[in-house]
């Protein structure tokens, strides 16, 4: 069954928007604020908070560079999936707030990292799509029916 040509520029475009939260989280507030962020990751009871924030760093920019090209992309996806499941539970848990404004608000936090649980899911089960690295490779690695 053949896709509509939008599919695949969808799945390219849907993957980048996914992407770019995860990257520009990591280049953009987790590298150049290192030290600050593993001294709020400990106040929260992350266990080796700097070790930790290395490997939320390689998981976040591996992941999403994966995600774009569409390389590995089911694997890109696990990496993210891992640090969305650790990164909710230490910092969004909500259910352990008392003030109702901090609360929801971290509540809000929390069904976005849900959402975005659920579309590493997603790619994970499906793959990353028509226009990806995966494919071509797949493709490639297929014989021709039409030269057998």
């Amino acid at each position: 069954m053949s896709q509509h040509p939008v599919q695949g520029l969808a799945s390219l475009l849907g993957r980048i928007m996914l992407a770019t939260i995860f990257f520009m989280s990591a280049v953009g507030n987790k590298i150049p604020n290192f030290d600050n962020i593993a001294g709020y990751m400990a106040s929260e009871g992350v266990p080796l908070p700097k070790i930790m924030l290395a490997g939320a760093i390689v998981f976040l920019i591996a992941g999403s560079l994966s995600l774009i090209a569409g390389f590995k992309a089911r694997l890109g996806a696990g990496l993210l999936f891992v640090f969305l499941v650790l990164a909710t539970y230490y910092f969004h848990d909500f259910w352990t707030i008392e003030d109702a404004q901090a609360k929801q608000g971290q509540m809000i936090h929390f069904m976005k990292n849900l959402a975005l649980m659920g579309s590493m899911l997603f790619v994970m089960a499906n793959g990353a799509g028509k226009m990806s690295l995966d494919n071509a490779l797949a493709s490639k690695s297929q014989p021709d029916p039409r030269t057998a």
